[in-house]
């Protein structure tokens, strides 16, 4: 999809969960146009989760990092990862975009940027590219030869986060636990404002055990209740049925 929108005046939007390949997927991209004429010159990539670029949070100060940079009389291709660490990026983005030598794209948690959102800030200037977690077709290229009940298996176990792959069975279990509560928290949690960090837990971990049950606030509140966590509905509602959703979201990729 990047090579059929390369060179064209829209913003390319990446947009995925956490870990599931967004900035492997841009340095996949970035071979790519090396191999095919682009110098090294013309590529200015920043990932904001690295703390080397964390002055460069502030607009300004990215946005004159940038324009230092570009190449003049040739195209400059742009890469910004993990963009919403970036306070009022979009403003940073519309004078890039303005700029017919520079080809952007940028990268995101859509916990941040939300389609609706984006449809806001960026109005008629991108093209959002939704990133999946591996598919089981994918999944198995990471696997020697085995009989796909077996892999199908192993898929559903330990899910389809592209680094989960590359661990043993203890490692996966404590990697899976760790990224399930970076989304809580710092996906859920501190961008919804909610308080109560263990009710959040309770009902997405819940929710993921009856995932293809038929679900609803009562029914969350009543079994937890019983279960010794007491809830009621109110809350499910206001606050519960956030995990409900994040939950059924987390794996497969939404989020």
């Amino acid at each position: 999809i990047l090579k059929n929108f390369k060179d064209q005046q829209i913003i390319k939007v990446i947009t995925g969960i956490r870990r599931c390949g967004k900035s492997t997927l841009l340095e996949i991209y970035q071979d790519y146009l090396k191999e095919n004429g682009v110098e090294k010159e013309q590529i200015i990539s920043i990932n904001f989760e690295n703390a080397d670029y964390e002055e460069l949070q502030d607009r300004k100060k990215l946005y004159e990092y940038i324009k230092e940079r570009l190449v003049k009389g040739k195209k400059t291709y742009v890469f910004l990862d993990e963009i919403q660490n970036v306070n009022e990026f979009e403003k940073t983005v519309d004078s890039l975009f303005i700029n017919k030598d520079v080809d952007l794209y940028i990268t995101g948690s859509n916990a941040y940027l939300l389609s609706s959102e984006l449809a806001t800030l960026l109005t008629g200037r991108y093209i959002e590219i939704k990133m999946l977690p591996l598919s089981f077709k994918e999944f198995i290229t990471t696997r020697e030869s085995k009989d796909l009940e077996t892999l199908y298996n192993e898929y559903i176990s330990i899910g389809s986060f592209p680094y989960a792959t590359q661990l043993g069975e203890d490692e996966v279990s404590k990697y899976l636990s760790s990224l399930f509560n970076d989304v809580i928290i710092k996906d859920v949690l501190i961008r919804k404002g909610i308080n109560d960090e263990l009710m959040l837990k309770s009902v997405a971990t819940f929710t993921l055990d009856n995932i293809g049950n038929l679900l609803s606030s009562n029914n969350i509140a009543n079994t937890m209740t019983s279960n010794g966590r007491l809830i009621n509905v109110r809350t499910v509602e206001k606050r519960g049925l956030r995990g409900k959703y994040v939950a059924s979201k987390i794996w497969s990729g939404y989020i």
